[in-house]
């Protein structure tokens, strides 16, 4: 005979597993508003910027968001490859041909 189910234990280890996750969500936000050097803002600067942000409709902003945010992460998990890497690329572009600039830029 098959062992009946204990619903309020199951519910209670996913209560604890959802406030573990949620405790460590907040850690991680605190950790990366360190690492930023967002910590130096004040907390109504801080609030309001994000707030914004998250008000914003604007995609192009968003990506110019994303794409800096993913600077970040990948200059820190590959600092010393990523330098290797870098300085490689750096190279490659100084001995590329200076592209023409015309009269559209002289404005």
């Amino acid at each position: 005979m098959r062992r009946p189910r204990d619903y309020d234990a199951e519910m209670k280890l996913l209560a604890d597993k959802a406030k573990a996750l949620q405790d460590r969500k907040l850690r991680e936000l605190g950790q990366l508003v360190t690492a930023t050097g967002a910590d130096s803002l004040g907390v109504d600067v801080l609030a309001g910027v994000l707030v914004k942000a998250a008000a914003t409709t604007d995609m192009v902003q968003k990506e110019e968001w994303r794409t800096t945010g993913a600077v970040f992460f990948l200059r820190g998990r590959n600092a010393q490859s990523g330098a290797a890497k870098d300085t490689a690329r750096r190279a490659k572009v100084a001995s590329s041909p200076e592209p023409s600039t015309g009269t559209a830029g002289a404005g």
